[in-house]
């Protein structure tokens, strides 16, 4: 007879091999921390700006229309039809809506599946660090392995020697965050030529993460790298509409791959997923298709001045801010806040000041980052005003 006793029973009640090396974000974990005091969050990159009226009137008239029930696990004709044309629009790049477009529940999911459909366990996937942690903690919830290679500070550069030396047989992919979370770091074009000749000759898959593309200051410009030569076929672009459109909680977003990957990416996002909101693929599809090309330009034009209050005020509180020239994150040193981690150093901020940052360490591996904080600026004017009033008080 099986033993069913309550040892042999609890023997059998325990968590994965995989749990115990996870927890909840430091993002989040700030996030909620910031909501119990009632503070002003420039932890998390919520993207609290307006959304565009067209945008909103189409949500809700799409769902008193009736559009609310499943759609293809790719998406809606719409929405991929729309997602295509702004690829062609944008790099001149000519992708099937049909056969090369998913539409997925946020980048994030995007990500996903294409990681479930390319990789194998074991499998290796270069990282430029500081990092986002979804993207490492993706891959290890898939058992396959990141390998991190270092940028060098103060501005990030990429190191070309390190990049090719962490190569090995097992390396499948290189991920690249452009502009980047949390640094705001822009690949250059030489960079990126780089990053395509190891791919190339090591015939390696190109992640790329462009959620933030039209996020770029100074008059920086965003290069998508699938338009570098013989990168199309082996790119797997993965961007979205939560910051564009500041819709961060409706969960739209979307890969374009070459034909040969998008069935398997379609196949996993439908497994974990189903589909991404029905109403607001239509939303995001009237977006694509009416807002002129000056909204995108305002977008850059609203940030960089909100940039340049959160510079000025990390450097009223003696924090040695570095200025991004992409997205919406400043980091700035923390040496004079007490407390011997990034993550004592946010909290201390929080409960002097009642702001929330993110420790550094979040987005560096063990040992790195304690003495960083990353603030985000993609607020609404008066909390961030608020905020940098009570940064230059500290």
């Amino acid at each position: 007879m099986p033993n069913t006793s309550a040892s042999a029973t609890a023997s059998r009640l325990s968590l994965s091999a995989l749990a115990p090396a996870t927890f909840q974000s430091e993002i989040r974990a700030m996030t909620t921390e910031c909501d119990r005091i009632g503070g002003i969050n420039l932890a998390q990159g919520v993207c609290d700006t307006p959304v565009p009226k067209v945008i909103e009137k189409a949500a809700i008239r799409a769902i008193r229309d009736g559009q609310n029930i499943y759609t293809r696990c790719d998406g809606i004709a719409r929405l991929r039809e729309a997602i295509a044309a702004k690829q062609l629009r944008d790099y001149g790049l000519r992708y099937d809506a049909e056969r090369e477009v998913l539409v997925a529940s946020g980048a994030t999911a995007g990500y996903h599946a294409a990681v479930m459909a390319l990789l194998n366990p074991g499998d290796e996937v270069i990282v430029f660090e500081p990092f986002y942690g979804y993207h490492i903690n993706t891959l290890k919830s898939l058992r396959v392995n990141p390998v991190i290679v270092a940028l060098a500070e103060p501005d990030w550069q990429l190191d070309v020697d390190a990049l090719r030396a962490t190569i090995t047989p097992r390396t499948r992919a290189i991920l690249l965050n452009t502009p980047a979370n949390p640094s705001g770091k822009i690949f250059r074009q030489a960079e990126l030529e780089e990053v395509a000749a190891a791919c190339r000759q090591h015939d390696l898959f190109l992640i790329t993460d462009e959620i933030y593309e039209y996020f770029v200051y100074d008059g920086a410009r965003h290069i998508c790298p699938a338009t570098l030569p013989g990168m199309r076929e082996r790119t797997i672009v993965i961007s979205g509409f939560s910051k564009t459109f500041s819709i961060t909680g409706w969960r739209i977003g979307y890969a374009v791959a070459d034909a040969r990957w998008m069935p398997a990416m379609g196949h996993f996002h439908d497994l974990t997923y189903v589909c991404a909101p029905a109403p607001l693929q239509v939303a995001a599809a009237v977006g694509l298709e009416q807002l002129p090309p000056g909204f995108y330009t305002q977008i850059a034009a609203d940030h960089q001045s909100k940039r340049e209050r959160m510079v000025s005020a990390l450097v009223a509180a003696d924090m040695e801010p570095s200025v991004p020239p992409g997205a919406y994150y400043a980091l700035a040193r923390a040496t004079r806040l007490p407390g011997k981690t990034a993550a004592q150093k946010a909290r201390h901020l929080l409960a002097v000041s009642g702001v929330a940052a993110v420790a550094g360490s979040a987005f560096f591996r063990p040992g790195r980052g304690e003495d960083l904080l990353r603030f985000c600026f993609a607020k609404q004017d008066a909390d961030l005003d608020e905020a940098c009033e009570r940064l230059r008080k500290l």
